[in-house]
């Protein structure tokens, strides 16, 4: 990429709590100016249920002691957990050129993108933002803008017990079936997944990797 490219700070959190990597993201919001870089955030969470903005209960089926968190996403309820690779994206839209929409584009691209690298065929859907294959989720988007600024972003299930999914309507969608990359393809190593993933997320976005 040129040096004209914006560049982004990319951090591996490693394993942490959800509410905790959740108020990070808040205050990285809350006290960014307009010349403060960019972050994608890696990272893995224990179990734990979150349920969007305007998320209804009625979705989570059985919780099974496994906490269900609200947080200020879009979107309904989806579970994260080991196996899973989250990625948040701290984003400055505007000065990106970016909406919204353009950016759920971009992430699902870098999914679709990585994946077929693995022989796997993935698709978007216009209906309902996440990666699919057959029919099956293979990752989910939520995200917030406030300030022309993003936070949240994109879960993908790399190598997962996927049983915690029937304890809730995936999305809000009763019935959608989930699956992971061990599964598909036979990719069960967040390290690798997150390597591959980093430059199609960096093409995507149209960004290059900052210090």
């Amino acid at each position: 990429m040129s040096d004209a490219t914006p560049r982004v700070r990319i951090r591996d959190l490693g394993f942490k709590p959800l509410p905790d990597v959740f108020a990070d993201m808040q205050t990285f919001t809350s006290e960014r100016a307009a010349d403060t870089p960019d972050e994608v955030w890696f990272v893995e969470h224990p179990p734990v249920y979150t349920l969007g903005m305007r998320g209804d209960r009625k979705h989570v089926l059985a919780s099974g002691g496994i906490p269900v968190v609200q947080i200020d996403r879009g979107g309904q309820v989806t579970y994260h957990g080991p196996g899973q690779q989250v990625v948040y994206v701290l984003l400055d839209l505007r000065r990106l050129g970016l909406n919204p929409r353009t950016l759920v584009q971009a992430l699902e691209s870098a999914v679709i993108d990585t994946v077929a690298g693995y022989g796997v065929a993935a698709t978007a859907r216009r209906d309902a933002p996440g990666i699919y294959v057959d029919g099956r989720k293979l990752g989910a988007i939520g995200l917030r803008v406030r300030r022309h600024c993003s936070y949240h972003g994109l879960a993908v299930n790399v190598a997962m017990d996927l049983e915690p999914f029937a304890g809730i309507n995936p999305c809000g969608y009763e019935g959608l079936e989930v699956t992971d990359l061990r599964t598909l393809c036979g990719v069960a190593e967040l390290a690798r997944f997150r390597a591959d993933l980093t430059p199609h997320l960096l093409a995507r976005l149209r960004l290059s990797r900052g210090s």
